[in-house]
């Protein structure tokens, strides 16, 4: 019996012994492959802090370019404000791309860049006569301009309105208003005719500039505008802007806190859109507003004439024919003024015509032939003004007056009748 146990606990010890040896090398292995773990944790770890360096870097990179060009570009708004009173001063450049697009070619820049600038940059060779504009402006211009830029309807007047622009309906043209001529011929040459943009020529365009011009006695009829000479002319109106200062000077008030008391507890419409449009459809007279002294007020290019206060005796005018007398003087109103407080305007004042001296009214500045006829002691007679009226320059060769003449007998008489009713 002894003997078998001490056989048996042998056996014991080298089994112990075994599972000893197998426990130790499984938790070996195990904590290796923990470490194992732990270092690949680890490389992670590092490598997402290194990624999230690298994309700080970048973004705090990309900030202070952003910064860099937002300086730069207050740096060219500052200049621009310094320099803005130069109309001529070249565009900013911007260094760098967005790498969009390629570059423009050269065919496709000059057909942009057709812009005309006050200095005269911009403006193609060429040139232009009075006389030839004429023939062009009457083609292409004058169903919606009128024969000698008066405007007809509501479409817009090109001449006259001199001295009005203080006046509660001050008359815009381009010899009243307009400042540079380089606008005129911009816009002519870029938008007109109307429904036909783009068409003139660069002589067709100076040679209507150049009766504009004339239209609105800056230049004599002799005149031929071109290239050469286009900054000579002097427009009327050429000092009436200003640099716009209210950045600097206003807007700083207009920031304050807005008053909210003592506030209107009405509000009253004095004027609708209709009676402003200038631009009627399929020509001729607005749709919008008909030109009537019905319900709304009706503008024209000069203030109203006084209606005049005739006699319905047997012996005075008949009333009806000057009634459409005044009718049809409006196609003379852009130039000629009558009644009580008028004045010369591009044309003379015309109360006392009949009966007068040829080229007698003070302070106008009359064309040669005037004067002529004036030195010969010639007198507007109702004959010769009617011949006058029909063919202005037939009648009177080397007038300044370009109206090509009043068509229907019947309205002439009828403007005799209306011009005979004022006094002088």
């Amino acid at each position: 019996m002894s003997k078998s146990l001490n056989l048996f606990v042998p056996a014991l010890g080298f089994t112990a012994l075994g599972l000893g040896l197998a426990y130790g090398l499984s938790s070996r292995q195990y904590g290796a492959q923990t470490i194992e773990t732990l270092e690949t944790r680890v490389q992670q770890v590092e490598a997402t802090a290194a990624s999230t360096s690298a994309e700080a870097q970048a973004a705090a990179a990309e900030a202070a370019r952003l910064m860099s060009e937002r300086d730069a570009l207050q740096q060219i708004a500052a200049d621009a404000a310094n320099t803005a009173g130069s109309l001529t001063a070249p565009a900013p450049v911007i260094d760098g791309t967005y790498e969009l697009g390629r570059a423009a070619l050269e065919e496709e820049l000059a057909a942009w860049d057709v812009d005309v600038l006050p200095d005269g940059r911009g403006l193609p060779e060429g040139r232009g006569d009075v006389w030839t504009g004429e023939e062009v402006f009457v083609e292409k211009c004058a169903t919606c301009h009128g024969d000698f830029a008066e405007g007809v309807g509501n479409w817009p007047v090109l001449a006259g309105g001199f001295d009005t622009l203080a006046d509660k309906d001050p008359v815009k043209t381009v010899g009243s208003y307009w400042p540079h001529l380089s606008t005129a011929w911009d816009y002519i040459n870029r938008s007109m005719p109307f429904g036909e943009a783009g068409t003139l020529t660069p002589d067709e365009t100076y040679a209507i500039v150049a009766y504009i011009l004339y239209s609105n006695d800056l230049v004599d009829d002799d005149f031929e505008l071109s290239h050469e000479n286009f900054t000579d002319v002097e427009m009327y109106n050429s000092d009436g802007f200003v640099v716009d200062d209210r950045p600097e000077l206003e807007y700083a008030e207009w920031r304050a806190e807005p008053c909210m008391a003592n506030c209107k507890e009405t509000v009253e419409i004095t004027m609708r859109a209709t009676f402003l449009d200038v631009t009627p459809e399929g020509g001729g007279d607005s749709v919008m507003n008909h030109a009537t002294t019905g319900d709304g007020p009706v503008f024209s290019a000069s203030d109203d004439a006084a209606v005049a206060t005739t006699s319905e005796d047997a012996g005075g005018p008949d009333p009806a024919l000057v009634a459409a007398g005044e009718g049809a003087f409006r196609q003379c109103k852009s130039c000629h003024q009558v009644g009580e407080g008028a004045s010369n305007r591009t044309g003379p004042a015309l109360n006392g015509m009949v009966g007068r001296t040829i080229g007698s009214v003070d302070g106008f500045r009359y064309s040669n032939v005037f004067q002529e006829a004036n030195a010969a002691g010639e007198v507007w007679t109702a004959e010769n003004l009617a011949a006058f009226l029909a063919d202005p320059r037939g009648t009177m060769p080397g007038t300044k007056m370009t109206f090509r003449g009043v068509r229907e007998e019947a309205d002439i008489t009828a403007l005799i009748a209306y011009l005979e009713s004022f006094e002088e």
